[in-house]
């Protein structure tokens, strides 16, 4: 079994090993593709073999590092609301901003 954690960042929370990609909310600041990103909010971690560690409700000194592999915003989101009967037609669109990060490092 691999190495691997679980970590929170905008309001979610993620399992991740080294090297898997993970499509996150965007992050706050001036971030560009090709930087790196640090998390510090470790939920659990798991060294692969014997000791598995849990936070309350994190692990202190914990740290999963990243790089930033894309900045984009997901497909449109349609909301429309609707009564019959009134004349009332509302039609809006949404996309929700998303960084793709690629888990370097666990510590």
């Amino acid at each position: 079994m691999k190495e691997f954690a679980i970590i929170k960042t905008g309001g979610k929370q993620y399992l991740v090993e080294e090297g898997t990609v993970v499509k996150i909310e965007s992050l706050k600041g001036d971030l560009k593709i090709g930087d790196k990103v640090s998390f510090d909010e470790v939920l659990l971690s798991d060294n692969g073999k014997d000791a598995t560690t849990v936070g309350a409700p994190f692990i202190k000194g914990a740290k999963v590092e990243a790089t930033v592999q894309k900045i984009a915003r997901a497909k449109k989101v349609t909301v429309i609301k609707y009564k019959a009967k009134s004349n009332y037609f509302k039609k809006r669109g949404h996309r929700q901003p998303f960084m793709e990060v690629k888990i370097t490092k666990l510590a």
